[in-house]
């Protein structure tokens, strides 16, 4: 791994301040996701850097893991085209530096905490500081049992995010709020990863419910898969996330610069409706 060297500005308030940024402009927070080393790590990079380009606020770096909780099918093959090709942890956070080397883009690693635990805790907290990453978000990790890692994560000033669910229940919600840095990940749907029809009827309560209670800004993913979807969400929530949607456009078949491009248009037509 080659960490990026050139600095970043004020790391505690990047995220803060995209949001605050985004407020103002009357928009939502665009977050988009990305599996690195899917298909391949070239490619990986290729579209990531697409995703800044096209306008993402907040891009998640995906660390493949071949036994994931929370990935519905889109995800998981992306996981396993990027295992099969070789990807690792270093090279999540490689696609992290690479980006970082050309845009100020905020970056979240997305993963499973035993590829970390094996790659070493202190380790992967300062490498990926050093590699320009912002926060790091581990779904398996409840925030009643994120001491240590929160520590490691503290030190190395990033954010740690946590997510909630709609069957998480009130004193889930006070434990999350608690610890929570950067933002709170709202889970839309009872389930895993993948784009859906319509989103949930009673979205905007679980939503205000989760806001009421959060003292940093709450982001929704799960099943936002159209600019139509994430234009409902954006007027609910502060960032929304759109992952299996754009993995899927990358998946198709095409050079590296025809799949790179397809993803830049596509997160270009999210940024369009992530206005209030």
């Amino acid at each position: 791994m080659s960490p990026a060297t050139h600095p970043v500005a004020a790391r505690d308030d990047r995220i803060a301040s995209m949001f605050a940024a985004a407020r103002d402009r009357g928009e939502a927070a665009l977050v988009t996701y990305l599996m690195a080393g899917d298909p391949d790590l070239a490619t990986a990079k290729a579209a990531a850097v697409a995703c800044a380009d096209g306008g993402t606020d907040l891009l998640e770096i995906g660390m493949p893991f071949s036994d994931p909780i929370a990935d519905g099918p889109t995800l998981q093959r992306a996981a396993e085209r990027a295992l099969a090709s070789g990807t690792t942890v270093a090279s999540a956070l490689e696609v992290a530096a690479h980006v970082r080397a050309r845009s100020q883009v905020r970056l979240a690693l997305m993963g499973y905490l035993n590829p970390v635990l094996s790659y070493g805790l202190e380790r992967f907290f300062a490498d990926a500081a050093r590699s320009g990453v912002d926060a790091v978000i581990l779904p398996d990790v409840p925030p009643e049992e994120a001491g240590e890692l929160r520590r490691f994560a503290d030190a190395a000033g990033v954010k740690t995010v946590f997510l909630l669910a709609p069957t998480s229940t009130e004193a889930r919600r006070r434990a999350a709020a608690e610890v929570a840095s950067g933002f709170l990940y709202f889970v839309s749907v009872t389930g895993v990863t993948g784009a859906r029809r319509a989103l949930p009827e009673d979205l905007a309560m679980r939503v205000a419910e989760v806001r009421a209670a959060s003292p940093v800004p709450v982001v929704v993913g799960f099943g936002v898969s159209t600019p139509a979807q994430a234009h409902e969400v954006a007027r609910l929530a502060d960032g929304v996330v759109v992952g299996s949607a754009l993995v899927a456009r990358l998946a198709e078949p095409g050079s590296r610069a025809a799949r790179a491009e397809r993803v830049r248009r596509f997160v270009r037509s999210l940024k369009r409706a992530m206005l209030r």
